[in-house]
């Protein structure tokens, strides 16, 4: 599905355990606000027919029929629903354990979370429940919806509802979700109710229905950045005058004739000119791919480099303090993949754990699996690197040992 230019397009990183209902719901909303044609609507239901089912309104989203008999969804999928003025990009990413890692990869694209918990007698809260919570904020998710979903299962009762928020609010608030930005909506997913409109089923509830809340905090939500400039450059190219430097800001703004340092090499340098799309400007701003011509050829690997203004740089070192989220063996030969570029590590001293359950710090200094740890990261040479709360693109890392996915680390300091 494509946007209007003109329209404000919002990431959602669904969230939940396996069976708790995301695609359902994601279904039901596609066919709610006229994003599913009729033909594929049709289909679905043609499916459902073939496998001796009711109509499932999961079938809409799913694309392999192997994963509609399998029951699961397997890769991290997108689907796009406008609400009024906005586009939600609804990132549907897998509750089952074994593919944590395609959680992560999900979730950091979201800039609000979505996590449905079932209401259903046996399900309710799990361990994964509280853990996809985890990862959310500590991938830097602020705003977070809650949806207790499968309401018409227990007769739409208030008080399951409550139970349910009462029962995640104090882990909410642990993990450092604040309190302000977190609501939570009873909906019935498969039968449409408190989606996109009020439910007659739930009267005691005096909320917004799930879409308008999604829209409240998509309204105020945006990506907070620093003033500095943080480029980060993928190489450079030959032009009639010389070489550019490419990029992406992912902090600032860079002018023509700013003074600017190339990292980690510390190479100073001037901006002539400035290519966005093909168009010379005077200046270019955060999210922008740009192409610079620098009054000097750069001398250092610029993959991967970091040019920042002059006057504010970040810092450039080897050692790293991170939390990192384990989903592998750590071992001596581990590398991290830090802006497209491979690193080999010296040391992974761990710290302290942390329960992805709890949120609570222990004194175990094993990386134990699907839990975090504090750690710092000897590195073999040095990088510029910033906290995750200043330049997410600076401030966060893949973990890979033997050449295996073995976690995510979230850059502190």
């Amino acid at each position: 599905m494509y946007t209007d230019d003109a329209m404000i397009v919002k990431n959602i990183a669904l969230l939940g355990h396996k069976d708790h209902g995301k695609s359902t719901l994601i279904g039901s909303m596609l066919m709610q606000t006229g994003a599913a044609t009729q033909v594929r609507i049709n289909e679905a239901k043609e499916y459902s027919r073939q496998l001796k089912k009711n109509f499932e309104p999961a079938f809409i989203l799913d694309s392999f029929a192997e994963e509609r008999t399998g029951e699961m969804t397997i890769d991290t999928t997108r689907a796009e629903i406008k609400f009024k003025d906005m586009a939600f990009a609804l990132i549907d990413v897998p509750g089952h354990e074994e593919l944590i890692k395609n959680m992560i990869s999900g979730a950091s694209y979201g800039d609000i979370a979505l996590l449905i918990v079932s209401a259903k007698k046996d399900e309710g809260i799990r361990d994964q429940t509280k853990r996809h919570l985890f990862i959310a904020r500590m991938l830097g998710i602020e705003s977070l919806v809650v949806a207790v979903n499968k309401m018409d299962l227990i007769g739409y009762d208030e008080g399951k509802f409550q139970e349910i928020r009462d029962g995640l609010a104090e882990f909410i608030t642990k993990i450092g979700f604040e309190r302000a930005s977190v609501s939570f909506v009873p909906i019935s997913a498969y039968n449409g109710e408190n989606l996109v409109k009020r439910s007659l089923n739930m009267k005691w509830y005096k909320g917004r229905p799930l879409i308008e809340t999604l829209y409240a905090y998509a309204k105020r939500e945006g990506r907070k950045q620093a003033d500095a400039l943080r480029i980060v450059t993928q190489g450079a190219i030959p032009s009639a005058k010389g070489e550019l430097v490419v990029g992406r800001i992912v902090n600032g703004t860079v002018k023509t004739g700013e003074k600017v340092s190339v990292l980690p090499a510390g190479e100073a340098a001037v901006v002539k000119e400035i290519t966005v799309k093909g168009s010379k400007v005077k200046k270019a701003v955060f999210g922008e791919n740009v192409a610079l011509r620098l009054d000097r050829k750069v001398i250092a690997e610029l993959r991967g480099a970091v040019i920042s203004s002059a006057s504010s740089k970040p810092v450039v070192s080897d050692l790293i303090r991170a939390k990192i989220l384990v989903t592998g063996k750590i071992r001596k030969d581990s590398v991290i993949k830090f802006n497209g570029v491979d690193i080999s590590c010296k040391n992974v001293k761990v710290l302290n754990g942390i329960s992805t359950t709890t949120g609570e710090r222990n004194s175990s200094k094993t990386a134990k699996l699907l839990e975090a740890v504090d750690a710092e990261v000897r590195l073999a040479r040095k990088i510029p690197i910033e906290g995750y709360d200043v330049t997410r693109e600076l401030g966060r890392f893949v973990l890979y040992s033997g050449k295996k996915f073995a976690g995510i680390g979230i850059i502190r300091e």
